[in-house]
């Protein structure tokens, strides 16, 4: 039944109409605003560092090489949480695309690498720490919000990576130690996601996406002494991270075990012969 009685002027009836209206649009205003609704991701930052590469040769049975730091970060405001609901936000990431090659001469080359992802069977891979899943890290990189709250929530993640490997002078399936590493390239891409997750439900709500790469090229001259074999090739610095104006679906692999420290393989591809496992999976 209308709430305004008949026989008024047609005004009058156009008022309590727009009135009725009105008392509907704030009905709908009083409900509370869902969790999907209300988080807001106030700030998102993303870049590399801009320091080239650093390589170490006090070693005289591997070189070690330390790449710049890839780093994000976030601040997320959440509204008070009406239920007893608990979210986690935070940082996931995952590897799309990995070549990691270590030539040795005209003797062959080592290459670490993920099967799956190799062979096209997945379109990527998790890059959790591998004890988290499916988050980076647990400590700055994410934080968990328990409902029902009475305030806004204000916080920020974080998170940071870099690749920090040893590889051997000598052939990895020769007991010499004998320097005859020649080059070592990497080419290595992720897509790293701010996701909020209902713990309860699994619910997953992606915030932010980024896509970012790290490439590496080392020449190095083991007929050199120790401390002069290697010399950073282009890029030195590397190009900094894409925050996309429009987020990325998580792939499932990026989610569960395993992650991809425990899926990778290192091989042995002779330039004569065949392939041979150095160091198999984890998982």
């Amino acid at each position: 039944m209308s709430p305004c009685p008949a026989g008024h002027s047609s005004s009058l009836w156009t008022l309590c109409v727009w009135l009725h209206a009105m008392g509907c649009i704030q009905s709908i205003r009083c409900k509370p605003r869902s969790f999907r609704e209300s988080i807001m991701v106030l700030e998102v930052n993303s870049s590399i560092d801009q320091n080239p590469t650093s390589i170490d040769e006090t070693s005289s049975v591997v070189l070690r090489y330390r790449t710049p730091h890839f780093r994000a970060s976030a601040r997320v405001l959440v509204p008070p949480v009406a239920g007893k609901e608990t979210w986690t936000v935070g940082w996931i990431q995952a590897c799309s695309h990995m070549e990691f090659y270590n030539k040795y001469g005209a003797k062959g080359m080592s290459s670490w690498e993920l099967p799956d992802l190799r062979d096209g069977k997945i379109e990527a891979i998790s890059d959790s720490d591998g004890v988290n899943y499916p988050w980076y890290g647990n400590t700055t990189e994410t934080c968990t919000i328990v409902g029902p709250t009475r305030k806004d929530t204000k916080f920020n993640v974080s998170m940071n990576d870099n690749f920090y490997p040893s590889v051997t002078w000598g052939v990895p399936v020769s007991d010499s130690n004998l320097p005859q590493l020649s080059s070592i390239w990497r080419d290595q891409s992720f897509t790293t996601w701010l996701v909020a997750i209902n713990q309860a439900t699994a619910e997953t709500l992606v915030l932010q996406t980024i896509r970012w790469r790290m490439r590496l090229h080392v020449a190095i001259d083991p007929d050199k002494p120790l401390g002069q074999r290697a010399r950073l090739l282009e890029p030195v610095a590397q190009e900094q991270p894409q925050i996309l104006g429009k987020n990325e679906p998580i792939p499932p692999n990026a989610m569960v075990k395993p992650n991809a420290n425990d899926a990778q393989v290192l091989m042995w591809r002779p330039k004569i012969g065949d392939p041979i496992v150095v160091i198999p999976p984890k998982y």
